[in-house]
């Protein structure tokens, strides 16, 4: 390859552009968006690692405010009473069982309402898409909620903390404008190749709507994992409690009987169960979101921008 012009070697100087053809503005922004960029992560991660530290030290650090980024007097007493205790891992296994059973009904019914909203030649759509608006600015209250899944004897079951929460309206806009955004000649070939709308739906649609259809399962999956007070308002029998509610109580026990006087371990675990209660809440959802990182953005981006 021929060697550059004296002239296009005087610009590059001139420019600052180095061996990968990046110029001294380009570099210096480069450097500037890590140093920030690292200082988001920074104000991100500092308050989880802090609620970490808390989880494992002693009483009297915790009581001083002398913990910060590392446990200060090693101490394991609160995970010790909670994880020995035969109810909460009952609890737990009910919240996985709520979790998943309620993010799935809630996936099929947002993803079907979505699909149909998303047709501009629906009759009666605007309908639809009021009556959904409607329902995020008023709802029947409390006390009526209540009655009606009383009478409906919904009570102390699974269906009491799924059906009420089945469809989030935000959810529901969001993929349906992620519909709205997908190529209409997708669905003709579909249909010239003899494909009803069901198949046109889960043979072209849903493979392509993998990425917003894996952000709603994560808005919805942490949505019933962090529910406590439909259980708490609807339940009654403590076998049935979601981990969100065991704990919930746990607190509300330690902060009685500290306030009573109680021993050194109660004591322990008033001054950290609510950092072990965050820890042990949020550690599942930890754990699923990396799997699914790589769809969020470009989720929620594709359902929110129309173009």
């Amino acid at each position: 390859m021929p060697a550059a012009p004296e002239s296009e070697r005087r610009r590059r100087r001139r420019t600052g552009a180095g061996s990968a053809g990046q110029t001294r503005g380009e570099r210096a922004f480069a450097v500037v968006n890590y140093v920030v960029l690292l200082g988001v992560v920074a104000v991100t991660l500092y308050p989880f690692l802090n609620i970490l530290a808390q989880s494992f030290s002693d009483e009297s650090a915790i009581r001083a405010g002398r913990v910060n980024l590392l446990p200060v007097g090693f101490n394991t007493t609160t995970y010790q009473l909670v994880m020995q205790d035969s109810l909460f891992w009952t609890n737990y296994k009910n919240t996985v069982v709520y979790t998943v059973v309620a993010t799935a009904i809630a996936m099929v019914l947002t993803t079907c309402y979505a699909y149909v909203l998303s047709k501009r030649h629906l009759r009666g759509r605007s309908l639809l898409i009021g009556i959904a608006v409607f329902t995020m600015f008023f709802n029947g209250g409390l006390i009526p909620n209540y009655v009606l899944i009383s009478s409906l004897g919904l009570r102390n079951t699974l269906w009491a903390i799924v059906l009420p929460n089945a469809i989030s309206v935000f959810n529901l806009l969001v993929m349906k404008a992620f519909f709205e955004n997908l190529p209409a000649e997708l669905e003709e070939a579909a249909q010239i190749d003899g494909l009803n709308t069901y198949s046109t739906l889960l043979r072209v649609v849903l493979p392509l709507s993998k990425a917003v259809i894996a952000t709603m399962v994560l808005f919805y999956a942490v949505s019933f994992w962090n529910s406590w007070f439909q259980a708490f308002l609807y339940m009654d029998r403590s076998e049935l409690f979601p981990v969100t509610v065991y704990l919930r109580n746990l607190i509300a026990g330690a902060s009685t009987a500290t306030s009573a006087g109680a021993g050194a371990d109660v004591a322990q675990v008033a001054a950290n169960i609510q950092s072990v209660t965050m820890v042990l809440t949020i550690l599942p959802i930890v754990c699923v979101y990396p799997f699914i990182q790589r769809y969020f953005v470009s989720g929620v981006m594709l359902g929110s921008v129309k173009g």
